[in-house]
């Protein structure tokens, strides 16, 4: 069974259609990396499957069941934007008042586990307002996390944290995943990051969904390169220019060598022409790399 299945999502503000027939499938269990740019439609559709926006049209299923049924709600925890608490009162306080809501019985246990699993245990007397932007994303999971859901909807957790933050957030989402079954959609601007936690991918541009993958096949489809340093950079560039079809130079300032090129074609190549090559080794594009490729595709048609 999938968490998440949409099909043909629409959505229109006034004359804007900010979905347009959008397609989506989470697996139960999956860390779903939900990819694109601003104004893509990645808010909205999060939105939708939590409720806070009605769709103009489309079928929206969590869990198997429609995304209205009040007993797929209680299985939602939800993190849009930023935590909805008290900056005034402590995390602990902000956490009772969120269990009180949802009717939480033996809410004091059911907390301190909570805490402890977004490793915040030791700042529950700290008031949410002292709390750092790191904590503050962390208390937002918690507070997402009570009632046990099976679901976790996370519009941009781990944007403006620290590298420790981050570090704290992967670990945090792979164990609810892998320890609780926790299925986790989450969004970010942050490709690198997401990359090392995401097990499937969903890439939307203009409201729709063009495309969906597992990390498995993101690895397979990402190209491979050799990347290298010359002592005339200039000169390298224009003679591998002549034999391979693609030729880069990236932020770091290697040259990079496309077309299947192997380190050993290319150096001896070089070789016979004359250029001494500095560093040579062989590398593949990451996520930030292929969701780039992919726009620019999308962009040139």
């Amino acid at each position: 069974m999938n968490a998440i299945e949409i099909k043909g999502l629409t959505k229109h503000f006034g004359n804007k259609v900010a979905l347009s027939g959008l397609n989506m499938t989470v697996p139960k269990g999956a860390i779903y990396g939900f990819v694109g740019e601003n104004g893509s439609g990645k808010s909205t559709t999060e939105k939708i499957i939590c409720g806070l926006l009605h769709p103009d049209g489309g079928e929206v299923r969590l869990l198997g069941r429609p995304y209205t049924d009040p007993e797929v709600r209680a299985k939602m925890g939800v993190l849009i934007e930023s935590p909805g608490c008290f900056p005034g009162l402590s995390v602990w306080n902000n956490m009772k008042l969120q269990a009180a809501n949802l009717g939480i019985e033996n809410a004091d246990e059911e907390i301190i586990r909570i805490l402890k699993t977004v490793r915040m245990e030791g700042a529950a007397s700290n008031k949410y307002k002292n709390c750092s932007l790191g904590m503050k994303q962390r208390v937002g999971i918690a507070m997402a996390l009570l009632g046990r859901p099976s679901l976790l909807v996370l519009d941009e957790p781990i944007n403006g944290l620290d590298a420790d933050g981050m570090r704290i957030m992967r670990e945090v989402l792979t164990e609810l995943t892998a320890k609780e079954g926790v299925t986790v959609l989450l969004s970010s601007h942050l490709l690198g990051e997401l990359e090392k936690i995401a097990t499937h991918y969903g890439i939307v541009r203009g409201g729709r969904m063009i495309k969906e993958m597992t990390a498995e096949e993101l690895d397979a489809s990402c190209r491979t390169y050799v990347a290298l340093k010359a002592r005339e950079m200039a000169v390298a560039k224009a003679v591998l220019c002549r034999r391979y079809n693609r030729v880069e130079e990236d932020e770091a300032g290697f040259l990079r060598v496309y077309d299947s090129a192997t380190p050993e074609a290319v150096a001896s190549y070089l070789y016979e022409n004359g250029i001494a090559v500095e560093e040579l080794c062989k590398a593949k594009i990451g996520l930030e790399e292929f969701y780039t490729d992919l726009m620019k595709e999308g962009k040139e048609r």
